[in-house]
């Protein structure tokens, strides 16, 4: 007696794992056994299967009290608990507890490592791949409750890159991962899109596919690693798969292919190709290029499968050693008796529907037909009942409503949603007929594409849906623009700034600030219905990605254009192929924000139809250009290819079949190149065009480079003078790199040019013979005065100023520096000489002779100085003009030092000496009375008793503080 156990004839495998599935193995008298999850058999564990053969059916029958029983009667006795369960690992004879198995995969320029029984033996599958020093562990599991059918097969997958793999931890408040990253929900959307094709049609059970980085070594890549590493557990688990899939990338340095580069050849690379397949057929391929031509896209896919080919043989392989049997007997479709009632019921309705152009009105007379089959057939006695009905009167209990995972939208005009209909007796499953219904409409949509050549919408195979586009919509937006193709219409935003408005990424494989960043948004509204609205979907972040990649190829350098650039599409209209209008209208959008792109991007969605022979067409496929939801929905292929008229920069292709042939892909890519160059040629038509200048709303910004060594000295201790000079100039940022490039971003030019003059005046290194405009006077002594040609520079130093001595300031003679200047004045001054220990002698008596200025000219050229101080300046200037020979005769009997005319090289007068030296912290000024030559350097001349220390003596002018 078993507990549980319902036996129907036939060879039987029992599966040691939790999953607990018993399949066919002799096709001609097939016999299963079913055993609930209070079944002993189910706790037994073993680490190889066991065949047991059922000569007679025995059914347990419970009552509400009563244990179930089962009644077995064998041609071989089945074996005891005892004799099944060795330990999970253990064997009989002592052996070790873990017995791994694993293969070498030949991956590129070297091996991989595959291998099972070493971690997670409870999972229904469970592998690690190593690469190098990067390891990935995948493990897929399926639950053994079945669910209701629906549009999408249950599966779920994820990944997460631990900090751990290598070395660090999150940069972030919280130390423990989290939610998912952008980076790694785009590697689950890569693992989901190749696999979930190749699950069973009509398994319908919960399947979950789990993937950790568990080590990292910065050179081999792990997205190609996790699509294998999910597969091979797939492989190996019970859940029943169609093919075995493969994964490699491939990208191009110089012209030459490399299957799976590492990261540093990535770097070089100018395509980034992820090409996922079965051993005889191409079932993914995703990535983005540098304005690839479609020929060179053919060679690298057929490189890539050539590589798939031998990483399936090597998984199908480790599936003969360590797989475990599939639970085929879990697989429930509809009935064939249901599609011929169908068709016999509608087909003639249904067609004519299915021809209606409007989606809306299509999609409400499908409706209509719908549910005449759901009356008739749902509830419709007299007709066979399924073998995997419940019993008798037994009530189905259904949600309201099937929510789709992460975001995914069917734009199809028809859904397999659970219904609340009860099931009489003798009739069809209401669900059943629901995915049958879809599959017949299907069949339909492609006998008239085939037969008539022409589709729902009336267009032919290669035909484009009518183009309208405008730009400038939105006024403050810094550039906006409203693409319609069809029933699908995106309106896009660009939004320009400088660094601070970057995206910071913090990922295992990369740490930056991204400069571009495109935010794709899919309301429910875009399609007529109500939902979710939120945190972005993962269909929404993997569009957005999409469509990032097919534009950041065409932005110009950072030092051409260098704002960071936010581009926001959001779905007003969909009808299919979004993700390409999103494209189209991020091109034109910035194209108005003023940004000069190297090409104009358009991008299409393109259809395929497999096997039309079996509709009454020939044995060719048909591609189908810029297909609508219905197409996609119904389809076989979903191919989507965005770059300018002669070349590529991004791709994706999801599939609904087992894999498409290189020649399909072929044609499908030469068909969307001329479906690109028409769209750019509707784009061109843009009313109104996209204005090609910076908005007046749009920041302005300055780039350029200093020194190195001296962006500390714009910095300043603690961020203390880059703030200074951004509260003071009003500019909204400065940002700073290592290498010296300086970033200012300000709304007001005034303030940008302020700003940069502050730091440039910061950096800068005097040159003899440059000149300094508007420069401050800071103080005054008897010999002439000290002006800062640097401003913002005396924040770092009180001393590095330059000397412009009284004999430099006038061409005509003056008393004092104060008859023509004061402190806060400011004039233009040339930089004439300066010493080896970075003194500088400033003149204004030079510039004022190459400009041939008057006097008059001279003092109106001071600033910042009242008129009656001017006119002063003015009147005892033109005295001591009228009298210079008068008063150099009685400076003469003063200083005792015989002088000519201020003209005449070898004057010699007496004049101050001024030594600022430091002691204990403090500075100290003394002035020393030295006899100066006409011409010699005043700053470098030594007295004896200058300074009591000279070791602390401080230079009076130094350019290199």
């Amino acid at each position: 007696m078993m507990a549980g156990a319902s036996w129907q004839e036939g060879l039987l495998r029992v599966s040691p794992q939790p999953g607990w599935g018993c399949f066919l193995s002799r096709p001609s008298n097939p016999r299963v056994l079913s055993l609930s999850p209070y079944s002993q058999l189910r706790h037994c564990a073993s680490s190889s299967f066991t065949e047991i053969a059922a000569t007679t059916i025995v059914t347990a029958v419970s009552s509400s009290n009563d244990q179930l029983s089962a009644q077995l009667t064998e041609s071989t006795p089945l074996p005891s608990p005892a004799a099944l369960s060795s330990g999970l690992g253990a064997s009989q004879n002592g052996g070790p507890l873990l017995q791994p198995i694993s293969v070498s995969v030949p991956y590129g320029n070297r091996h991989i490592t595959i291998e099972t029984g070493l971690i997670g033996r409870q999972a229904s599958g469970a592998v690690t791949v190593t690469d190098g020093d990067t390891i990935i562990y995948a493990t897929a599991c399926a639950a053994e409750e079945e669910v209701e059918p629906s549009d999408f097969t249950p599966l779920s997958v994820h990944y997460q890159e631990r900090f751990s793999a290598a070395g660090r931890t999150s940069g972030g408040f919280f130390k423990r991962e989290g939610r998912a990253k952008d980076h790694e929900i785009l590697i689950c959307r890569l693992i989901d899109r190749p696999l979930r094709p190749m699950i069973a049609k009509g398994f319908n059970h919960e399947t979950q596919i789990l993937s950790w980085v568990f080590s990292y070594d910065a050179i081999h890549p792990p997205e190609p690693l996790a699509i294998v590493a999910a597969s091979a557990a797939l492989a190996l688990s019970d859940i029943p798969v169609v093919k075995t899939v493969g994964a490699v990338r491939v990208g191009m340095v110089d012209g030459e292919f490399i299957v799976n580069p590492t990261v540093q050849e990535m770097e070089l690379s100018q395509l980034d190709m992820i090409v996922a397949g079965s051993g005889s057929s191409i079932i993914m391929i995703e990535g983005c290029c540098k304005f690839v031509t479609e020929e060179k896209m053919l060679q690298a896919i057929s490189l890539g499968q050539e590589a798939v080919v031998k990483v399936c043989e090597a998984i199908e392989g480790l599936v003969k050693k360590a797989g475990k049997a599939k639970r085929l007997d879990t697989i429930h479709l509809p009935s064939p008796s249901i599609y011929k009632c169908i068709e016999d019921l509608v087909a003639d309705e249904l067609t004519q529907a299915l021809q209606i152009a409007s989606k809306s009105a299509r999609k409400r007379a499908i409706a209509v037909v719908e549910s005449k089959v759901m009356n008739a057939l749902a509830q419709r006695k007299n007709h066979p009942v399924q073998s995997t009905l419940k019993e008798e009167n037994e009530e189905l209990e259904y949600h309201d409503e099937v929510g789709l995972e992460d975001g995914e939208v069917d734009e199809g005009d028809l859904h397999v949603k659970p219904v609340p209909l009860e099931r009489l007796n003798n009739s069809f499953d209401p669900l059943d007929v629901k995915v049958a219904f879809k599959q017949i409409n299907s069949k339909l949509m492609r006998s008239l594409i085939i037969k008539n050549k022409k589709r729902s919408d009336g267009r032919g195979p290669e035909d484009i849906r009518p183009i309208q586009c405008s730009c400038s919509l939105l006024p403050r937006a810094h550039g906006s623009a409203l693409f319609t193709r069809g029933e699908t219409q995106a309106l896009a935003v660009t939004t320009l700034g400088g660094d601070d408005m970057g995206q910071r990424l913090d990922n295992l494989t990369e740490t930056d600030t991204k400069r571009f960043y495109f935010q794709y948004t899919f309301p429910p509204s875009s399609v007529g219905e109500t939902g979710r609205v939120g945190a972005p979907s993962r269909r929404e972040i993997g569009h957005g990605m999409l469509a990032e990649k097919a534009l950041e190829y065409a932005l110009p350098p950072e030092d051409v254009f260098p704002y960071t650039i936010r581009l926001e599409s959001t779905i007003t209209e969909s009808n299919g192929s979004s993700s390409m209008a999103s494209v189209c209208g991020g091109c034109l959008a910035m194209l108005d924000a003023g940004i000069p792109l190297k090409e104009s991007i358009a991008g299409v969605a393109m259809g395929l139809i497999l096997n039309p022979s079996e509709i009454g067409g020939s044995n060719d496929p048909v591609i189908l250009s810029d297909i609508i939801g219905a197409e996609d929905a119904l389809g076989d292929m979903d191919f989507k290819i965005a770059g300018s008229a002669d070349g590529v920069t991004a791709f994706q292709m999801d599939i609904k079949v087992d894999g498409v042939e290189l020649e399909v892909l072929e044609k499908a890519l030469l068909q969307a190149r001329d479906g690109r160059r028409h769209i750019l040629g509707e784009m061109s038509k843009c009313n109104p065009a996209p204005s090609r200048k910076l908005s007046k709303y749009a920041p302005l910004i300055d780039l350029f480079k200093v020194e190195p060594e001296k962006i500390n000295s714009v910095i300043g201790s603690g961020g203390k003078t880059v703030r200074s000079i951004i509260d003071k100039s009003g500019v909204e940022s400065i940002d700073l790199e290592d290498d010296g490039s300086v970033r200012i971003v300000s709304k007001s030019l005034n303030a940008l040019e302020s700003a940069k003059s502050k730091i440039l005046g910061l950096t800068m290194d005097p040159v003899v013979g440059s000149v300094y405009r508007d420069c401050p006077v800071v103080s005054i002594v008897s010999f002439g005065c000290f002006l800062e040609i640097a401003p913002g520079r005396e924040q770092i130093s009180p001393y590095l100023q330059g000397l412009c001595h009284i004999s430099e300031l006038s061409t005509k003679r003056i008393e004092k520096v104060e008859d023509i200047l004061k402190v806060g004045d400011r004039v233009d001054v040339k930089l004439i000489e300066m010493n080896s220990k970075g003194q500088m002698r400033l003149s204004r008596r030079a510039l004022l002779l190459e400009d041939g200025a008057t006097e008059t000219q001279e003092a109106s050229a001071t600033s910042n100085t009242d008129k009656k101080s001017e006119k002063k300046a003015v009147s005892k200037s033109g005295k001591s003009s009228d009298s210079s020979k008068d008063g150099e005769t009685r400076r003469s009997q003063k200083t005792s030092t015989t002088t000519k005319n201020d003209t005449t090289e070898g004057r010699k007068y007496r004049t101050d000496r001024l030594v600022i030296s430091s002691k204990k912290g403090e500075s100290v000024i003394k002035h020393k009375q030295v006899d100066v030559s006409e011409g010699e350097d005043i700053l470098s001349i030594s007295s004896d008793d200058e300074a009591e220390d000279p070791s602390e003596e401080m230079p009076l002018v130094s350019a290199d503080a």
